[in-house]
């Protein structure tokens, strides 16, 4: 059973800006030195060859680790990460890609934020340097890393072409304020709102397809991502009515985990002894059993986004949020959604979720009981979960 993850959640936001230092040396000690340099030729790593702007926004990283007994019964501890990113917009002024938007992703270096920060740094920037290093097409759903480099401070600078601020979180609070009581607005035209609902649906199936794409391009090529959440897909629009431009974009792969074959036979990496030990613990002793394993921990997490997505959007303001709905899933009822659909069923502040979940005879159930099975060997892999009947939309 899947039982930890990292997620990016916002903190506080800092309006200084950072001076750009000349220096645009790649790396600075050990294992990140070499893994930065294997990715120079293909990434832009000379600073002056952005443009810094405006401060977006930060986030750091919150730890939640759950704890299984021999039952489905899970307890959760929730604590705030020791490495804080920020965000700030900017453009390449230099080379073949000049004019193009980008989104700086900064980490602390080390004597702000311990080795920690070195080594997710450069885990993102490998990740994503290795897959789309791939020969097969590059995947639409995963953001686009077009440089990276380091300053004389000692932070790490990732810079992502710039394909929407906001993100999956950002759009089902904006969906959850707009949705408002037809009995509390006199004005409001039934017909409109079915409508919304309609085009609702779409966006947040669309939505959960090209998750579900770019987290099977990710399996397909050896690697988890391990932090997936709201936070962590960012949307180039969250427009209802602008579904069918939608793209879905992963990102925040700094907790990504290798399961090449070689890679497992060498033992944990400091960033995936938690997985291993979670694999262990549920019987995965061998390579093929831990690969088959950390696939499943990544569906899982994929569930409880899918769950977040299928509620969050269709529940007024402070009806419903992330945490509590996994509580509810997870500690109330066990895993069982069946149960969990007849409890909401009885409330109507949840009535427009379970709606959405019972398309195609309860389509959204099947498959988020399938992704949520508490047997990691029975969830399906990513690829099956795009193609799910409710996923494609083929029922709306």
């Amino acid at each position: 059973m899947m039982s930890g993850v990292v997620l990016p959640v916002p903190v506080s936001v800092r309006s200084s800006k950072p001076r750009m230092h000349r220096s645009g040396r790649i790396g600075g000690g050990g294992g990140r030195r070499r893994s930065w340099r294997v990715y120079q030729s293909s990434l832009i790593t000379n600073p002056e060859s952005f443009e810094v702007g405006r401060l977006v926004g930060s986030y750091g990283f919150l730890n939640l680790t759950t704890y299984s007994s021999s039952d489905v019964l899970r307890t959760q501890d929730v604590g705030q990460g020791t490495v804080t990113v920020k965000l700030y917009k900017g453009r390449i002024i230099q080379g073949q890609l000049r004019g193009t938007s980008v989104l700086f992703k900064v980490y602390p270096g080390q004597r702000a934020a311990g080795p920690e920060a070195d080594l997710m740094a450069s885990n993102e920037l490998s990740t994503h340097a290795f897959l789309q290093s791939t020969s097969t097409p590059r995947c639409h759903n995963l953001l686009l890393l077009v440089g990276a480099f380091e300053t004389n401070t000692g932070e790490q600078w990732l810079a992502f072409r710039n394909d929407g601020t906001y993100t999956a979180a950002d759009y089902a609070k904006f969906a959850s304020d707009k949705l408002q009581s037809p009995q509390s607005q006199s004005f409001w035209n039934p017909f409109d709102l079915d409508q919304m609902l309609k085009r609702r649906r779409y966006f947040v199936t669309k939505m959960l397809q090209g998750i579900s794409n770019g987290l099977a391009y990710m399996h397909h090529h050896d690697r988890l991502h391990q932090s997936l959440g709201p936070a962590s897909v960012v949307l180039n629009t969250t427009s209802e009515r602008e579904a069918v431009y939608l793209i879905p974009r992963l990102r925040d792969l700094a907790f990504s985990v290798d399961i090449s074959y070689s890679s497992l036979e060498k033992g944990p990496g400091a960033l995936s002894e938690g997985l291993w030990r979670r694999a262990i613990a549920a019987g995965a002793f061998n390579p093929i059993e831990k690969r088959n394993f950390g696939i499943a921990d990544d569906i899982y997490e994929a569930g409880l986004l899918f769950a977040y997505l299928a509620f969050i959007p269709f529940c007024e303001t402070g009806i419903m949020d992330s945490l509590s709905l996994q509580r509810l899933l997870e500690s109330t009822f066990k895993l069982d959604l069946q149960a969990a659909r007849e409890y909401c069923l009885a409330d109507e502040r949840l009535l427009e979720a379970v709606k959405f979940l019972d398309v195609g005879d309860g389509a959204g159930w099947e498959l988020l009981q399938a992704m949520l099975n508490t047997d990691y060997r029975k969830r399906p892999i990513a690829a099956a979960v795009s193609s799910h009947r409710f996923v494609t939309g083929a029922l709306l």
